[in-house]
């Protein structure tokens, strides 16, 4: 497995040298050190390194950081490397996701999304009755679609899902509709069917950089890292300014030991999210 020295570590992450080596005294990290003392990063040093970045750069104040960083750390077993996970920053929180859930290092509670229903719960009278006089006046695929999405929006994911259905059912060639019907199945854990949305949607339109992620994320998600790795250099060629595929591209080759190539799409995530915070 490649290593790479502080001061790498550092240019590729947009840190200072000194600020590296202070999370290293944290605790944060603990890089193993060569026959001279120096330290040497693994990758999944680099992404708990990129973790704490995000989260100095929201403003989360340092002992937070610290604390984040540290649970996560402790709360990964060894048969389950950091880069097998998804780590990403919420605001001040930092979420942790795998294949079978999401949760937040700190607290260790599973994170559900509280604040979606919540709303769905307190509009719900007037917010799905305006949804379904949307569904009954609905006269096109496109009009169903359109319902799919106000249904998301209070979070009535049924009725988004049967919008979706229906629009489907009234124009098969929908891509967009495959592709909402594809994300909620999959967010539901139907892997297969989510699977399956996203094959069609892409034999509309085989050039559609989103239904060829989401492709790759749920392929990755069933256990086909190959097939998702393919996948995912595929939405690369389509738009290679979406820095989520370089990452997720970054961690499956360095779980398939292709050291080489995950350094170069973790630099290019680097350099695009580098860019987008200018």
């Amino acid at each position: 497995m490649k290593a790479y020295s502080t001061r790498e570590v550092a240019e590729l992450l947009g840190l200072d040298v000194a600020r590296v080596r202070s999370l290293m005294r944290s605790g944060v990290v603990t890089p193993q050190r060569d026959d001279a003392g120096r330290a040497s990063f693994t990758f999944q040093d680099l992404v708990l390194l990129r973790t704490a970045k995000g989260l100095m750069d929201a403003k989360v104040p340092p002992r937070r950081i610290t604390k984040a960083l540290q649970a996560l750390a402790r709360q990964l077993p060894t048969d389950r490397p950091l880069s097998a996970v998804r780590v990403q920053i919420d605001g001040d929180r930092v979420i942790v996701r795998d294949s079978a859930s999401s949760w937040e290092p700190e607290s260790k509670q599973t994170v559900l999304d509280f604040s979606m229903r919540e709303l769905g719960e307190k509009v719900a009278p007037l917010a799905r009755e305006s949804v379904q006089r949307a569904l009954r006046a609905a006269s096109s695929a496109d009009d169903l679609f359109h319902a799919g999405l106000e249904s998301e929006e209070i979070g009535a994911t049924a009725d988004a899902e049967r919008a979706y259905r229906d629009a489907i059912a009234a124009d098969p060639g929908h891509t967009a509709a495959h592709i909402n019907l594809g994300r909620l199945r999959h967010v539901a854990k139907a892997l297969e069917e989510a699977e399956r949305l996203y094959r069609r949607a892409l034999e509309l339109e085989p050039s559609h950089p989103t239904a060829r992620f989401n492709l790759g994320v749920v392929l990755e998600d069933r256990g086909a890292t190959a097939e998702a790795i393919e996948q995912y250099r595929e939405a690369v060629r389509l738009d290679p300014r979406v820095a989520d595929v370089h990452f997720n591209l970054a961690r499956l080759y360095q779980q398939t030991g292709d050291q080489q190539a995950a350094l170069r799409h973790f630099s290019r995530f680097r350099a695009l999210t580098r860019d987008g915070a200018d």
